[in-house]
């Protein structure tokens, strides 16, 4: 391949030499292809996105950079301003919009997707999309996005797609390569730096913290479970032993301590907990360490006041700021969803910095924040989903230790699992040594996808289209498989077909024949052996009877021998009397007991003794189903020869015609299953169009008005905010109820209670609305159960109250003092969420006035810590 001036230029200016699989990717996007990088976190597949961005620069061309987060999105975008120069990178988010017709848009993936279905002039030419941490296509809210956005692009656009580690990773490039043309898969499944796992056991009455090698080398040379650490895990499941009990999971400052002192710090432990997190923090400040110097504290004081000058002395005490300030100052911090963005972002950049040495994060850190650490400790192997605690996957495991190791500075990283009594060493060690993490696809359409479908293709096109998805692409890969054997199995038929033809006459007919006379002669002798079998039955012989619930004992014959019942005891119920109307076939008895003396059914106690004896008495298999009687040799049983008699090969043909029935049923079985695939997210498709058209959304294939505004409302509940719209539900509010009513579509309560909160609404008019839009979701919710669609998401008022508040402009102190269990960045990822949704509102809104409303809300609600959030530099 000939290499460009632009290449030669790259490499020189990058001043190491590229690992093979980034050669090979930059070799893929010379030769004019897309590309998917798979590799560990920290390889250095950035450098492949950097490098679309020059070509796409050197062309003339644009190039448009998504990811999944916002706070991604700000930080790739400062990045390439670094690198690029300001007036060529723009910013586009729910919170930004910085000069969106740069030739380099750094964008959150939606904002693509919706440009896409509006057709916006910022796509002329477009070159190159970046789609960073595309693994996040299965996300089960947001994923599809991604789908449809590789499906939808001009496929004049290439593609970059950087991934995390996937075991399927060449299953996504196949998908892109049908989909879009020419993409070559790139993985890298080497770590940049190697990775040591370790188990940490504390013990009662000893000090310190053992960290153990999860893995040893074995005679033949490769990893295996240490032993050592297998049978002192194995101490506290000794009963009665000398040491049961003394094992422990070391304590958090202990762990700190042990970590300082064996040079592996900076850690990151993973508690999965947000008041974990900060009881950790807590814990280690009350132990009084600290882990930086004079000159850290200085630089960490100097950061902590640069991320948070936007945030007034009032609005920093209700955040608890001096805790967290105090703890970033000694090298310790929380990172989790439950703090304000400024403050996170601080300890980010701090930690990235060397300053903070310990941080404890729940599993949201794993998701492409640059923060790796030399070590990273998993303290429990469980975490709670909301619902249940659920056991971290093998894929979630690589995750969370793909921070560990940083690339060109630690020669190793360190993944350390604490000891926990509910977790045997053997699963720890299984865990580490798979890598499994399959990438699914969460693709299904949704009400404004569908109306996007309606609006830009013929229905032809649109169901094509829908069948592009990675979900029907991996379903269509299992019906290849199913339409092969499908195949097969046709080839078989018409072969046995071929068997079962006989010249001398109709063997389908013959064999009828033959089934008519044994069933004939089997129903007139089936009774009569029963009850043959009943009358050779003693007394003490063990039955399987299936009105006495398993094993009965015969007592005695009911009117003597002959008399055709039989008195038996059974083990779940008393005296019973069965009769031939009681078996399918003879019953034969299983075993034999001795009955006790003298003999007295009637007696209570008698009855006690004789299920002891039989409950003793040792399990036997019961007497099979009698086999299928073999058919009568050829002729029996006929009063006149049929002429199918003289063919020498009438068992083959018989044998024969029983294969092919047998193959005709597996036919029939494949077809469903073939059809069930098939159709999956046609069926689906129809099915949402079906509700649209009941609710006045769609006429044959066209959207009315309603439809039109359905199909520029991008959200969850997408469906139940159009009707709430058309329904007048926002009419007449002011703009603090219209900030409320909007929450109840963008707030879900955290943890697994029942139904959606109801607290009392701010306003009398408020609370009235927020009952209309329950009534509306409840008839929503009737309409998709009768479709056979996902429910949508109930609305939830749960913070109307402080989205009311805060738009009435009330202190932060007074909005999170109002709301039990309110975090700040809660609260500040709720209300950014609701001025999304207000700002497509105002778009849509069919009255003005509304729309008015919605944009005065959305303006009082973006002020102080929300604003604040927002922020990046221009």
């Amino acid at each position: 391949m000939t290499r460009s001036g632009l290449r030669d230029r790259f490499e020189a200016a990058l001043g190491f030499a590229l690992d093979p699989f980034q050669v090979e990717a930059l070799d893929a996007l010379d030769a004019g292809h897309s590309v998917l990088v798979a590799a560990p976190t920290g390889s250095g597949k950035t450098l492949v996105a950097e490098y679309a961005v020059e070509e796409a620069l050197e062309a003339g061309g644009k190039v448009f950079y998504t990811s999944p987060l916002k706070a991604l999105s700000n930080q790739k975008y400062l990045d390439l301003l670094a690198r690029c120069g300001q007036d060529r990178v723009g910013l586009l988010t729910g919170d930004n919009s910085i000069r969106p017709g740069a030739p380099v848009v750094v964008m959150t993936t939606e904002v693509l997707r919706n440009m896409i279905y509006a057709g916006s002039d910022l796509l002329e030419g477009l070159r190159y999309v970046i789609l960073d941490e595309v693994h996040y296509l299965q996300d089960r809210v947001r994923g599809a996005v991604w789908e449809e956005v590789i499906i939808h692009l001009p496929t004049s656009v290439r593609l970059v797609c950087l991934s995390a580690t996937v075991s399927n990773a060449e299953e996504l490039a196949d998908w892109i390569r049908t989909v879009r043309g020419e993409t070559a898969a790139v993985i890298e499944e080497r770590r940049p730096v190697e990775l040591i796992h370790l188990y940490a056991v504390a013990e009662r009455g000893a000090s310190g913290v053992r960290l153990l090698p999860t893995f040893v080398v074995g005679d033949d040379g490769s990893p295996r479970p240490n032993p050592v650490a297998a049978r002192l895990d194995a101490r506290l499941l000794r009963r009665g032993g000398p040491r049961r009990g003394r094992l422990m999971s070391p304590g958090r400052v202990d762990m700190v301590e042990a970590l300082a002192g064996a040079g592996m710090l900076p850690a990151i432990t993973f508690v999965f907990s947000r008041a974990g997190c900060d009881q950790a923090v807590e814990q280690c400040l009350r132990a009084g360490l600290r882990l930086t110097d004079g000159a850290e504290r200085r630089e960490l004081a100097r950061l902590a006041e640069a991320h948070t000058a936007d945030l007034g002395p009032e609005d920093l005490d209700a955040l608890g700021a001096g805790l967290w300030r105090t703890g970033l100052l000694a090298g310790i911090a929380a990172h989790h969803a439950g703090m304000v963005p400024p403050m996170k972002e601080a300890v980010e950049e701090a930690f990235a910095a060397g300053l903070v040495k310990m941080v404890y994060a729940t599993e949201t850190l794993s998701l492409g924040i640059n923060m790796p650490a030399r070590t990273v400790v998993i303290e429990k192997l469980s975490k709670f989903t909301g619902e249940h605690h659920e056991f971290l996957t093998p894929g979630e495991y690589t995750q969370l230790t793909g921070r560990a190791g940083r690339r060109g500075i630690d020669e190793l990283g360190y993944a350390v699992v604490c000891w926990s009594p509910f977790v045997p060493f053997d699963q720890v060690a299984g865990l580490a040594s798979r890598r499994a993490y399959t990438l699914t696809s969460s693709f299904r359409p949704t009400y404004n996808m569908a109306a996007n479908l309606v609006q830009r293709y013929p229905p032809e096109e649109a169901h094509h289209l829908l069948n592009l998805s990675f979900a029907q692409w991996r379903t269509d890969r299992d019906v290849v498989g199913l339409e092969r054997q499908l195949e097969r199995v046709a080839e078989m038929i018409a072969d046995h077909r071929r068997w079962a033809t006989c010249a001398h006459g109709d063997v389908q007919r013959h064999r009828e024949r033959l089934r008519a006379a044994a069933d004939d002669r089997a129903a007139a002798t089936a009774t009569d052996a029963i009850a043959a079998a009943l009358d050779a039955l003693r007394p003490g012989d063990v039955l399987q009877v299936g009105r006495a619930g398993g094993r009965a004992v015969v007592l005695r014959h009911e009117g003597g021998r002959g008399g055709g019942r039989v008195l038996v005891l059974g083990l779940h119920r008393d005296l019973l009397r069965v009769g031939p109307g009681d078996f399918h076939t003879p019953p034969r008895p299983v075993g034999h007991l001795a009955l006790p003396h003298p003999f007295a059914p009637r007696s209570p106690a008698y009855r006690r003794t004789v299920r002891d004896l039989l409950r003793r008495l040792p399990d036997v298999a019961g007497p099979g189903r009698r086999d299928m009687t073999t058919p009568d040799p050829p002729g029996a049983g006929h009063p006149a020869p049929d002429p199918v008699l003289s063919c020498p090969d009438l068992p083959r043909h018989l044998r024969a015609l029983d294969e092919l029935e047998r193959l005709e049923r597996e036919r029939t079985r494949l077809e469903r299953r073939i059809r069930s695939r098939n159709e999956s997210l046609a069926r689906q498709l129809d099915r949402v169009l079906r509700v649209l058209d009941a609710w006045g959304y769609l006429e044959d294939w066209a959207l009315t008005d309603a439809g039109r505004m359905l199909a520029r409302l991008a959200c969850e509940a997408d469906l139940l905010v159009a009707e709430a719209l058309r329904t007048g539900c926002f009419d007449d509010l002011e703009p603090a109820e219209v900030a409320a009513l909007a929450s109840c579509f963008t707030y879900e309560r955290r943890g697994p209670d029942g139904a959606p909160s109801a607290p009392r609404a701010p306003t009398r008019r408020l609370g009235d609305r927020i009952r209309a839009v329950e009534r509306i979701w409840r008839d929503l919710h009737l309409a998709e159960d009768d479709a056979g669609l996902p429910e949508t998401r109930r609305p939830d008022p749960g913070l109307a109250g402080a989205l009311h508040a805060w738009a009435s402009g009330a202190p932060l102190a007074q909005v999170l003092g109002d709301e039990e269990d309110l975090t700040g960045g809660d609260f500040v990822r709720i209300v950014k969420l609701t001025v999304d949704l207000l700002g497509q509102i105002a778009e849509v809104a069919p009255s003005p006035a509304v729309a008015t409303a919605a944009r005065n809300a959305a303006q009082r609600c973006l002020r102080g810590v929300v604003l604040a959030s927002g922020l990046v530099a221009p």
